[in-house]
């Protein structure tokens, strides 16, 4: 398992650097952010491959996340192509603040920082696959594929429904309160913290598998506390002040029937 371990850290490593190599050129910082997701489905099938023959939860692992990869990636992707190939605000900002040498930083602080989150937050799947062989279909592994499958349909459910909201010129400036978002404010964030949960019940089948709980763990921190929830609070208080009344009837992250919040 430890040269499956190395050999994706390379894989990685490779994939962001030459990745970094194009934003330098394109003087785009945030297209990091359209291979996060294609970057997992690498990972996997580079796992699986070099794994001797993949168990049944191997294989379950390797399509699920390939399956997620794809669809994150093309969202990803359409969404930055639709916003006429711009910068992300949060890499403009820090491109000022670092002046002439961000280029240079940020093969450390952008790609370099996701590159390391990547490989640790790939464990139930390097772990998951690689030792599949030995692993048992247990009840986990269904509890596993029920939480990944609920938590890819609603992330997938939320973008397209906040997609199409954007694409409405008539919902210019006005707030996203409707079908699941009445009931989340960050449905799409909570529905990848669900898919990674799922994926590492699956893998916790698998010998070592729950030392992968560090995954989950990580990203729903993550979600919650510094680059999901959080901050995009604060910007959308700062940006829409009418941000507040969608706040105190609608829950942060797990969704709840609206009049829960209003009642409470």
């Amino acid at each position: 398992m430890s040269q499956i371990l190395i050999t994706n850290l390379a894989v990685i490593a490779v994939c962001l650097l030459a990745l970094w190599g194009v934003s330098i050129r394109i003087r785009d910082a945030s297209i990091i952010d359209i291979f996060w997701g294609p970057g997992f489905g690498i990972v996997a099938l580079t796992t699986f491959i070099l794994t001797d023959a993949p168990g049944p939860s191997g294989v379950l692992l390797t399509a699920f996340a390939c399956l997620w990869s794809i669809r994150l990636g093309t969202h990803l992707a359409g969404r930055w192509l639709s916003h006429g190939r711009k910068e992300d605000a949060r890499y403009i900002a820090m491109r000022k603040k670092a002046g002439p040498s961000f280029g240079r930083r940020s093969l450390v602080t952008v790609y370099g920082l996701q590159g390391a989150l990547m490989w640790i937050v790939s464990l139930p799947l390097q772990i998951g696959i690689s030792q599949s062989s030995g692993a048992a279909f247990g009840v986990a592994t269904a509890l596993g594929c029920i939480i990944f499958t609920a938590g890819f349909v609603m992330e997938a459910l939320a973008d397209a429904q906040l997609r199409d909201f954007k694409a409405d010129t008539k919902n210019d400036g006005k707030i996203m309160s409707q079908g699941i978002w009445a009931w989340s404010r960050h449905p799409n964030y909570f529905g990848n913290a669900c898919l990674w949960w799922g994926l590492f019940l699956i893998a916790s089948d698998a010998p070592f598998g729950v030392f992968a709980i560090v995954s989950p763990v990580i990203m729903t921190f993550l979600l919650l506390r510094v680059s999901g929830v959080a901050l995009l609070e604060r910007r959308m208080a700062r940006a829409k002040p009418e941000y507040l009344e969608y706040q105190q009837s609608v829950n942060a992250f797990v969704p709840l029937p609206p009049s829960w919040k209003r009642h409470k």
